[in-house]
């Protein structure tokens, strides 16, 4: 099975770029807040790209690949480390970018994208760590 990360690699892109930016821009600033909130679903589109893709891979370990389609995100996140894509440890760290994610989802307020913006100098790692995997075992 090949998959083509293509998109992830362009999200992590974009929101590594609007990452720099907004730590460029003064605080209470209107481009602060720009930024803010380009990082803020930048981050959202990434980790739904993540896990469409991780899906996507995990459907090669499986004899009914329509089950994949079945499971939660959390699920996916647990299967992706039953077969060697993510450790333990960055699936626990996966869990804690999705309940982030769905909290600034619910709740535009400024604690949670200040939350947000402490969370992605490791979710870039992390997501460009699962971009590496996917393309050596899946291409």
């Amino acid at each position: 099975m090949s998959i083509n990360t293509l998109q992830l690699q362009r999200c992590v892109i974009t929101l590594a770029s609007s990452l720099e930016h907004l730590q460029q821009a003064s605080i209470g600033s209107v481009d602060y807040e720009i930024f803010r909130n380009a990082v803020i679903k930048g981050f959202e589109l990434t980790l739904e790209t993540a896990g469409k893709l991780l899906r996507k891979a995990l459907k090669a370990y499986y004899a009914n690949p329509r089950a994949i389609d079945q499971l939660t995100y959390k699920d996916v996140l647990r299967e992706a480390a039953t077969h060697g894509l993510l450790s333990v440890e960055a699936v626990e760290r996966w869990f804690e970018y999705r309940d982030n994610r769905n909290n600034t989802a619910h709740d535009y307020g400024e604690d949670f994208a200040e939350e947000t913006l402490m969370l992605l100098p490791r979710f870039l790692e992390d997501v460009s760590m699962l971009q590496g995997v996917l393309d050596d075992r899946l291409k």
